[in-house]
């Protein structure tokens, strides 16, 4: 059922991708520092939109591997606090009622 989904949205996207760049076939300059280009306006949307993605992804980066160590040290000390509880639990009770 998922792969019919995923087939599903694959089509739809490949075809408002392929209508994007029908409607948008003019092409603009793009002038940087040491020169200047014409590109399709479709291409250089793409190229914009991936390169903030990207660049998301990549500010980002540092936040997921804090968050993963934070997650490796939590989990050892869940791991330490279960086997005092079990090492407690195993001790007899010192109560005498």
């Amino acid at each position: 059922m998922y792969k019919i989904i995923g087939l599903l949205f694959l089509i739809i996207v490949a075809i408002v991708v392929i209508s994007f760049t029908t409607l948008n076939a003019q092409s603009i300059q793009i002038n940087y520092y040491f020169g200047e280009m014409d590109v399709p306006l479709a291409i250089a949307l793409v190229a914009s939109i991936s390169a903030g993605i990207l660049f998301g992804f990549i500010a980002s980066f540092g936040m997921v591997l804090r968050l993963k160590r934070q997650n490796l040290k939590l989990k050892k000390s869940t791991k330490s606090a279960e086997r005092e509880l079990t090492s407690l639990r195993a001790v007899p009770s010192q109560n005498n009622h």
